[in-house]
């Protein structure tokens, strides 16, 4: 049987995984960093190499970490600091100053030193993970559509839906009261109100700096992403992953140094990357329990995205009455709403495997494949950049001259930095510019000889006065400037000795902190083992509670059912004690009555041999 498919891409086992994402995934790269949002599903039957093409290894990287590569090779120095950009409750973006970024990053710095501190304390050293240990090929891609007059920042969230409930992958594990881990809550979706789109309320997103972070929480959601053994797989996903990948841009101000701080002009676009589960016959994994309900959802949430889309191509094709596409009957369509609704391009890339076994599945995974090619979705619009508010190129041309001119020179007048006042110093104020008098000029008739000496002697007396008067006025400055500056290092080393003193009180308040923290550590951990005894005892005591009462309640039913066999047999001897009585009764009665008949025939037979005796005694005398 010979079954022909037609497609936009066929790559075969001896193709890359550069070769897939260069034409699968990085165009949809270059339209995240234009601020256009893209949906890209892997597809295809267990055991057949989604993940791997999705994720792939450290030495042979995936679509995923290759679009991480491309996007941080491409944004480069234009990216912001961190804490400058942070998500808020809506699916958008707040914006707040560089200060305030700085404060917030020391602040969350020194809680994780914290943590570490106590966490070494407790004996509970983070664990490596060995796969960041390996030697990981970045891809060296690099696009040229960035905007050089913004800033950008890399978000990344990253979740799972199972048995169509939606859990958060990098949320920190809750602990209860007693130290136990609880189990995650499901996440619901909404919708933006503002931007019309679908996405998953209180899910962490996490801003990223380079590929490694981004990857170090990739790894840490592959290990909780749900995962079973079955014949067909032995590590085979028992959920759908949705990895997003958010780029935030905001313009720089008109000289290009500071990121303008308004809300309206931040751009959000949106990558997500979705690893569907396998498609499976549960007749084939021999899936039971758990296995047979999570099989079951998996074919339920992907039949729903084939219903999805075949609705979409029937109402394109028109000639009937438009349907209602069933995106509510799972939370993964409902999620991708808008991406089929022309929120942004979609892109399939469906994995085949080639065992002869799964034959019919690959089939109807290419036929499906097939079909969804015919369904048109609307083109996102394209975001718009006003360049006529701001001047373009105005960051480069700053930081062009700040490498000429060594930075912006700043004067300072000359009267600041003499008259230091809000340092609280009262320097003597700069003299005006100091001018000999000029000599006397003639021209060659006028006066005498004898007069034009005078003159030049009248001149230089007066300029000899005027020298010794700046020299007197000079010295005085001198003077006055070195008690001041006397005055200056005497307040200096009073500030030294004081800043010494609170050096030495502030290494003595941190060492106590420290054995404060000790201590409190100490204290903490005891008052965990504490809390597990208590719940030992509660345990204990709620065990024997139910054994009292199961113990009072048995007591209760045997002392009921004693009472019923006492009264039972109190019944029955009353009833016995009545029986006997009139059987007596009866029975004397009867007795006196065989008394009375047996006297009365002993009365007769006596009266007959009486007769008898009398007849044969008159015979005698005869």
């Amino acid at each position: 049987v010979s079954l022909f498919y037609t497609f936009n891409n066929i790559f075969s086992e001896e193709d890359s995984q550069k070769a897939v994402f260069d034409k699968l995934a990085l165009p949809l790269v270059e339209d995240l960093i234009q601020g256009k949002n893209s949906l890209l599903f892997a597809y295809g039957v267990t055991c057949s190499g989604k993940t791997h093409t999705m994720i792939g290894q450290a030495n042979n990287p995936g679509i995923l970490p290759r679009c991480l590569d491309v996007v941080f090779n491409s944004i480069g120095e234009n990216q912001a600091r961190p804490y400058i950009f942070l998500p808020d409750d809506a699916n958008g973006m707040k914006i707040q100053p560089e200060y305030q970024a700085a404060l917030m990053k020391n602040q969350i710095e020194r809680q994780k030193r914290q943590e570490e501190r106590l966490k070494r304390k407790e004996g509970r050293p983070d664990s490596p993970d060995t796969k960041l240990d390996e030697i990981r090929i970045p891809d060296s891609t690099k696009l040229d559509s960035v905007n050089e007059d913004s800033a950008y920042a890399v978000f990344i969230s990253y979740i799972e839906v199972y048995n169509n409930y939606i859990f958060d992958l990098l949320e920190d594990e809750q602990v209860n009261e007693y130290g136990h881990t609880t189990l995650p809550e499901s996440k619901k979706v909404g919708e933006d109100s503002k931007r019309k789109v679908m996405f998953v309320k209180d899910v962490v997103e996490i801003e990223v700096k380079s590929t490694e972070e981004a990857c170090a929480q990739v790894w840490k959601g592959q290990e909780r992403r749900r995962k079973a053994a079955t014949i067909l797989n032995d590590r085979s996903s028992r959920s759908h992953s949705v990895f997003n990948i958010r780029l935030v841009q905001a313009p720089y101000d008109e000289e290009g140094k500071q990121i303008l701080l308004n809300k309206e002009m931040i751009t959000i676009s949106q990558l997500s990357l979705v690893d569907l589960a396998g498609s499976e016959r549960p007749s084939k994994t021999n899936a039971t329990g758990d296995m047979l309900k999570e099989a079951g959802n998996i074919n339920n949430s992907l039949m729903t995205l084939h219903a999805c889309l075949e609705t979409l191509r029937a109402n394109q094709l028109g000639g009937r009455a438009t349907k209602i596409v069933p995106y509510r009957e799972s939370k993964l369509t409902l999620l991708f709403k808008n991406f089929f609704e022309g929120a942004g391009k979609v892109r399939m890339v469906v994995c085949i495997n080639p065992r002869s076994e799964d034959f019919d599945e690959n089939v109807h995974v290419m036929k499906f494949a097939e079909l969804t090619q015919d369904v048109q979705v609307a083109r996102g619009q394209e975001v718009q950049f006003d360049e006529n508010v701001l001047q373009p190129g105005r960051r480069k041309h700053n930081l062009l001259y700040k490498r000429v001119s060594g930075g912006p020179a700043e004067q300072q007048p000359l009267a600041d930095i003499t008259n230091r006042n809000s340092f609280g110093f009262n320097l003597p104020a700069v003299p005006p510019a100091f001018c000999m008098p000029p000599f006397p000029s003639w021209g060659a008739q006028d006066g005498s000889s004898e007069d034009k000496l005078q003159a030049v002697l009248a001149a230089l007396h007066e300029r000899q006065k005027m020298k010794k008067d700046a020299l007197s006025d000079f010295e005085k400055r001198k003077q006055r400037m070195r008690a001041v500056l006397v005055q200056m290092e005497k307040e200096n080393d009073e500030l030294r000795l004081k800043t010494s003193q609170g050096t030495d009180e502030m290494t003595a308040c941190q060492a106590e902190l420290l054995e404060l923290r000790s201590e409190v550590a100490k204290l903490e951990k005891d008052n965990l083992k504490q809390r597990r005894e208590i719940d030992k005892l509660k345990k204990a005591n709620a065990l024997y509670s139910l054994e009292r009462r199961q113990v009072l309640e048995e007591k209760k039913r045997t002392d009921e059912r004693i009472k019923k066999e006492i009264e039972k047999r109190d019944n029955m001897r009353k009833t016995f004690k009545g029986v006997v009585g009139r059987e007596k009764e009866k029975w004397e009665k009867n007795t006196e009555q065989m008394i009375r008949r047996v006297d009365l025939r002993a009365a007769q037979q006596e009266s007959k041999l009486r007769q008898v005796l009398e007849i044969v005694g008159g015979v005698g005398d005869d």
